[in-house]
């Protein structure tokens, strides 16, 4: 048996052996406190659907696009090591253009005030 298939039979065996485990184990009594949807220690005063700011979640996926296209860069230590570095400088300077392109128009419209 090569290494690839017991690693895969490994994993397999391991994922099921979990699993059961986990439906053996697991509690099917819960606990009505546990059953509420408020697990904060009070009763809710008022409705819980309340208007949020948009501007809340655009600055969220800003933050989580600005953060995946770090990682882009973070291999870069390795790939300048490659036969043509110079074409990874031309693609590291093009997703810094991008990102420096992105913050800008961001910034322009406003999108990273607060307040108006």
């Amino acid at each position: 048996m090569n290494t690839l298939t017991f690693m895969l039979f490994a994993s397999l065996m391991l994922s099921a052996a979990l699993t059961t485990l986990n439906f053996w184990l697991a509690q099917t009594a819960p606990d009505t406190e546990k059953l509420s949807p408020y697990e904060c220690g009070f009763d809710p005063l008022g409705s819980a659907r309340l208007p949020f700011s948009i501007r809340f979640f655009s600055v969220a996926i800003l933050f989580l696009l600005f953060d995946l296209e770090i990682a882009l860069l973070l291999p870069l230590p390795w790939a300048i090591q490659l036969q043509s570095p110079i074409t990874t400088l031309i693609w590291t300077t093009t997703i810094i253009a991008l990102l420096t392109l992105g913050l800008i128009y961001e910034w322009t419209q406003g999108g990273l005030e607060w307040a108006e």
